[in-house]
Order: structure tokens, then sequence, then C-alpha cells
């Protein structure tokens, strides 16, 4: 990432495409209040200075036919140095695992599963997880129900 300097225009185009990436360059720029041109050079700059890293659809994963999400705390069996690349290179590996965080605290790692049931949890988590040499402990919390989830940062020009 180069060291581009945001304004508020910048700004405000960041949060606009956060909630909506597929908004035409035209209505962008009505409701930042500047022409096209400017407005998708901008866009372009964003892009450019790695800001705006890439653009997703978002999709339900319940009306995908997901029905299980859970996070596992996971703790390593730290015998070598080079633990948590294993780690890491294995767990990246699994599908179904779609996020994953290095911690501090009660464990090293936080994982999040997305899979179509519980006997697919259960065949992730006992053919899979168990598999992983480096894992020492797993905690599995399985999510009952989404309060709030966002993808939109909280972005405020100062």
């Amino acid at each position: 990432m180069t060291d581009y300097k945001l304004d508020k225009l910048d700004y405000r185009i960041l949060k606009i495409l956060q909630e909506n990436s597929k908004i035409t360059n035209l209505d962008l720029s009505k409701m930042i209040g500047l022409s096209p041109a400017p407005t998708l050079e901008r866009v372009k700059k964003l892009e450019q200075a790695g800001i705006i890293g890439s653009y997703h659809a978002k999709l339900d994963w319940k009306a995908m036919g997901f029905q299980v999400k859970t996070f596992v705390l996971v703790s390593l069996n730290w015998k070598s140095p080079d633990t948590m690349d294993r780690f890491l290179d294995k767990i990246r590996k699994i599908d179904e695992v779609t996020e994953v965080y290095i911690i501090t605290g009660e464990a090293d790692a936080l994982i999040k599963i997305v899979c179509k049931d519980i006997p697919s949890y259960e065949t992730i988590l006992f053919k899979k997880l168990s598999q992983i040499e480096e894992i020492e402990r797993l905690k599995s919390m399985v999510t009952l129900s989404t309060a709030k989830e966002s993808m939109v940062l909280p972005l405020q020009y100062e």
C-alpha cells in the first residue's frame, strides 16, 4: 500500500462502496457531489493504493443451504518453532473454514466454520481438525443466531 492520503470525499466513497459495491459510477458521483470522471479516477486511485482490495458478492449462507456456523478456539501444541506456520498451511486447506484469526488469551487461534448440518460439522471436527497434529485442544461454540453481522468498517473522516 502506498502513502495515499485520504480526504473527506475518499471516506464518503469508501463508505458508500462498502454498503453497495454494485453502485454505478454515475450514482456514486451524484452521492458525493462530484462529476463521474473524477469520481472514477478517485476509485481507481483507492484500488491502486490497496485501500480497496476487491469486490465480493455477500451470499446468504442459510439460503445457500448452510445451517451450521461455529467458532472454534484452537490451542496449539508448541513442540517446534514452525508450529503456527504448519497449522495455518493445513487449516487453510479446509474449505469449510471461512475465517482464521491468530489471537491472544485462552487460545492461539479462532476459526469460523460454515457447513451444511451437524453431521457435516462432526465430520470436519473428527476427520479434518482432529487430524492436525499441531492442535492440542479445540473448544467449539455453535451459533444459535446472528444478532449483527457487518462487513462495513466504521469510517469517520477526522
